[in-house]
């Protein structure tokens, strides 16, 4: 009887339905190639992602347990799939626009389910629920974490050194024992283990559990083990720094023990799971017959020729909206910023400069009004701007490990009103032995302002879409300041009322072809 399941299900594969969603899916995949072999590069080159290798095996390997139940499904096209297989495409679409490349990725993955809905029906990839979902997780996705989890590292290693009873300087993300200093890197962050952790709790919690609230219980349980681990693993290698007279735990060791102590959290996290397992299998992977379904088949032909058609316009129009990247503008240009209150000053005002990666045009000058000195840096992206993108993770006020400044904080604040409209900047604060920077910094994108980064790809995404260049700029206004926090806040608030309304004129000039 099992076997002659076995039988009916790969037969079934080999049906006319099953040979069309072969063919949509190869299809899908050459259409996307670029997509997918994004992924594949950041699966080779990120040991945090690393695990993406695995992940479609592991889903076919998911795909064949549920051959039994599969075989019981007769096989019936079900044109509704087409409304999601076309906002995949279309998210796809922008995402590729503005060169998200994260969003790309989760919707050309996301199009396989849809696909195997739109050709063989909903109960088909109802029973492939979860192997088809687990595939989600090839996507390289979750580096917005780490700046939070950094913060939060930070805090939890120093509020528990403190409870320890050593006394510990503390100023952002560095901290200082009597022993040595220390600082939170993004490999501190933990969000490797976090991603590792969710993976392994998604396939553990589908495998051991049957019940949908014991699976929903240990994956958040497996989201906040690997946050509190990490927190003690800080916490731990500098305890071992500080006994140790800072020989051990300060080089690459301190790497390992985070990896020794990540797999024994995994291994007593499954352990404890495994008190509450459920043994006893649904009976659609046990032997029991199922009633076969008597409904007739529907053609797959033509949901196959419409999902061919809605996975194939997507690039071309990609293709067609991308030939306005190439409409030259000018090929130098400079700002006239001096006027009666503020005039350029040939001293720099600090030996620093914002981390932007082939910007088309830069400026970088300080200014002054005999009372005070502000900088002001510029990084314009033109649409011909090459590999250089304004919405880039390399575009920050300060690399990491940077040799001379170190960022203390960074959060986004208000400002005055500027022509009669709030205004919020991203405000850092650096430090160095030459002293304090406070920086406020936006993007300016189509003459709108934005400190907000999925806003910013929003307006670029607009401008694609209805013919215009995708083009861009970076503000960043800095000032030096002593102790007083408020008194360099006033300086830039007031330079920007006086100077920001003419700069943003300029601006504007440039982004036209006519400049």
């Amino acid at each position: 009887m099992n076997q002659d399941r076995s039988t009916s299900s790969l037969q079934s594969l080999t049906s006319r339905h099953g040979t069309l969603l072969i063919v949509l899916l190869i299809a899908q995949v050459v259409l996307f190639y670029p997509t997918y072999w994004s992924m594949v590069e950041i699966w080779w080159r990120s040991e945090t992602f690393a695990h993406g290798f695995f992940i479609f095996p592991i889903s076919a390997y998911l795909v064949w347990t549920k051959r039994r139940e599969f075989s019981q499904v007769n096989f019936a096209s079900d044109l509704r799939a087409s409304i999601f297989l076309f906002g995949l495409g279309f998210l796809w679409l922008i995402a590729n626009l503005v060169d998200v490349t994260v969003v790309q990725q989760f919707a050309v993955v996301g199009m396989i389910p849809i696909l195997v809905w739109l050709v063989l029906g909903f109960k088909a990839v109802w029973v492939l629920a979860f192997p088809l979902a687990f595939m989600l997780f090839a996507v390289p996705f979750g580096e917005f974490l780490v700046a939070p989890m950094m913060e939060f590292t930070a805090i939890f290693t120093v509020k528990a050194i403190r409870l320890t009873g050593i006394p510990v300087f503390w100023e952002g993300l560095f901290f200082t024992l009597p022993s040595g200093s220390w600082s939170v890197v993004e490999a501190c962050s933990g969000v490797r283990y976090i991603i590792a952790s969710l993976t392994l709790g998604c396939l553990y919690a589908y495998l051991t559990y049957n019940s949908i609230w014991k699976r929903v219980a240990f994956i958040l349980f497996s989201i906040l083990v690997p946050i509190i681990a990490n927190g003690l693993r800080a916490y731990m290698i500098v305890m071992i720094g500080h006994l140790s007279d800072m020989t051990l735990a300060t080089g690459v060791d301190h790497l390992i023990y985070g990896w020794v102590w990540f797999g024994v959290v995994m291994f007593f996290m499954f352990w404890i799971g495994s008190f509450w397992r459920e043994d006893d299998q649904p009976s659609a992977e046990g032997d029991q017959d199922y009633p076969r379904q008597t409904s007739p088949s529907k053609t797959p032909v033509a949901a196959t020729i419409i999902g061919a058609l809605l996975i194939a316009v997507w690039p071309a129009w990609s293709s067609f909206a991308q030939q306005n990247d190439s409409q030259p503008f000018a090929s130098a240009f400079d700002l006239a910023l001096d006027n009666n209150q503020w005039q350029t000053s040939e001293q720099p005002l600090a030996e620093w400069t914002p981390h932007y990666v082939d910007p088309t045009y830069q400026v970088n000058k300080s200014l002054s009004n005999g009372e005070a000195s502000i900088g002001f840096y510029l990084a314009y992206y033109g649409a011909q701007a090459g590999t250089g993108e304004l919405i880039n993770s390399q575009n920050i006020v300060l690399e990491q490990n940077h040799p001379v400044w170190r960022q203390l904080a960074q959060s986004k604040i208000p400002i005055s009103m500027i022509d009669g409209q709030a205004f919020e900047v991203i405000e850092t604060r650096l430090n160095s032995r030459q002293g304090n920077l406070l920086v406020w910094h936006w993007n300016r994108i189509n003459g709108h302002n934005s400190s907000n980064d999925y806003y910013s790809k929003v307006l670029e995404a607009m401008a694609k879409l209805t013919g215009k260049p995708k083009e861009g700029m970076a503000l960043v206004f800095y000032t030096t300041y002593l102790e007083d926090q408020n008194q360099a806040r006033e300086r830039l608030n007031q330079f920007l009322v006086d100077m920001l309304p003419d700069i943003e004129v300029q601006l504007d000039k440039l982004s036209s072809p006519t400049y």
